[in-house]
């Protein structure tokens, strides 16, 4: 049977399991980024902190609904763990600035921009310097 581009032989036997370390810990880094304690993430997804501990740290398979919310409630894109040679968009990173410049109101976003411009000057007079 074809399943997307996966070929599944019906009669393998064998039960090989995704390693989910790496997403876990990238769960981790961004749950840790953002401040937000496991005892938080808990109640939003409805799981146990010592079950968010294992999945963070063991590599724990959580359902696929877990999975779902818990990569979305930190904005962690899983392209590079499932296509790692394929070049994907947004960094984690990236995507995690553009979720929490929701949370900016004006002024903040005046700020910011006025940051971002700073960084950018003191990047091209570095340049030249060089």
């Amino acid at each position: 049977m074809i399943l997307g581009y996966i070929l599944v032989d019906s009669m393998d036997t064998t039960n090989k399991k995704y390693d989910f370390s790496n997403i876990g810990k990238a769960i981790k880094t961004a749950r840790e980024a953002r401040r937000m304690p496991r005892s938080e993430v808990s109640k939003i997804v409805d799981l146990d902190p010592r079950y968010i501990m294992s999945v963070e740290n063991k590599g724990q398979h959580p359902s696929f609904q877990k999975f779902y919310e818990l990569v979305t409630l930190f904005n962690v894109s899983v392209d590079r763990f499932f296509y790692p040679d394929s070049n994907s968009g947004s960094s984690d990173r990236r995507r995690q600035i553009e979720a929490a410049l929701d949370d900016l109101d004006e002024k903040d976003l005046v700020v910011l921009e006025s940051t971002i411009s700073g960084l950018l000057e003191a990047k091209r007079v570095e340049e030249r310097e060089r």
